[in-house]
């Protein structure tokens, strides 16, 4: 049994792995937070453990007194602070008598310094791989996911991610390709990738590099599902590779109300460089190392699962 510690368990992926922790397995299982709230620990039904983060003296002391000898880091790598944050995790760790085992903040695809180079925050992901690479003392896996399937489903099927509309809008039968569209393409819900965190957690091995496979379809797949489901014709448009390299993606309709906590400027300039990579087949994952082909017992949901799900009449 694993004594399991979550750090950025309160929202989006973070919560969803600790809720699939605490209903499908026996392991104990904290939440690390910068602060404690008891109103959400007793909604999570999981004790929520103060860690500052930029103390790893103190992360130290943390993880032995209550003797986590797993970690599973779902903090988000946005900038030097947050890069900081999960470094000094890591650090902590492998201080830690108690901790053997480290799971990064990673998700997405498998990440380069060519990525890097076109999105600065992948530079903290590559850093904390480096740094367990390195590491004497601790097992862990860099885990690929490809794009959360979360967003197609919204707002009926559940899901702690921020709305997020990429390519296909489903709300408004409109879609922005970007290239072709023939590119496969991984989708996996949070939930699902929780339920492969649950199973890889409890076996005796950790590959270092894996990937977890919701389903596989090409962007013009996923608007010929949504028609069918939606009984509709979408508008489609495609971006063509001269167009992202501008960082320059078609508005969709969704677009706008997604302007307050995201500028046009900087969502214009993400979903054109999710849609090179897209287009350069960076989301087409790897089935040889999937954890779908370690754990065939779990069958995660399908595009035409969460697209029915959340939009059929």
């Amino acid at each position: 049994m694993a004594i399991i510690a979550v750090a950025g368990g309160t929202g989006n992926v973070g919560r969803a792995i600790v809720e699939i922790l605490r209903d499908t397995t026996n392991h104990p299982v904290y939440v690390l937070t910068r602060q404690a709230d008891d109103d959400l620990a007793k909604e999570l039904g999981v004790a929520l453990l103060s860690a500052d983060y930029s103390n790893v003296a103190s992360l130290t002391n943390l993880l032995e007194s209550n003797k986590i000898d797993t970690v599973i880091s779902t903090v988000s790598i946005m900038d030097d602070t947050t890069s900081n944050a999960q470094l000094n995790l890591i650090e902590a760790a492998e201080n830690s008598s108690s901790t053997n085992r480290f799971i990064p903040s990673e998700f997405g695809l498998r990440y380069t310094q060519e990525h890097a180079a076109l999105f600065p925050p992948i530079t903290g992901k590559l850093a904390a791989a480096q740094k367990l690479q390195s590491s004497p003392s601790l097992e862990y896996s860099l885990i690929a996911t490809g794009f959360f399937l979360d967003y197609y489903g919204m707002p009926k099927v559940k899901s702690y991610l921020k709305p997020f509309v990429c390519a296909v809008d489903v709300a408004h039968n409109t879609a922005a390709i970007p290239g072709s569209g023939d590119v496969p393409v991984a989708f996996t819900h949070t939930f699902d990738v929780a339920r492969f965190i649950a199973a890889l957690v409890g076996a005796p091995d950790w590959p270092e590099r894996s990937t977890i496979i919701g389903d596989k379809k090409t962007w013009n797949e996923m608007v010929a599902i949504a028609e069918e489901v939606k009984g509709v014709r979408f508008n489609v448009t495609h971006d063509s590779e001269e167009k992202l390299k501008t960082f320059q993606a078609t508005e969709l309709p969704s677009h706008p109300s997604m302007y307050a906590f995201m500028p046009k400027e900087q969502l214009q300039y993400i979903l054109a460089t999710f849609g090179r990579w897209s287009n350069a087949g960076g989301l087409d994952l790897p089935e040889d190392e999937s954890l779908n082909r370690r754990f065939p017992e779990i069958q995660p949901r399908s595009v035409r699962d969460v697209l029915e799900e959340g939009w059929k009449a």
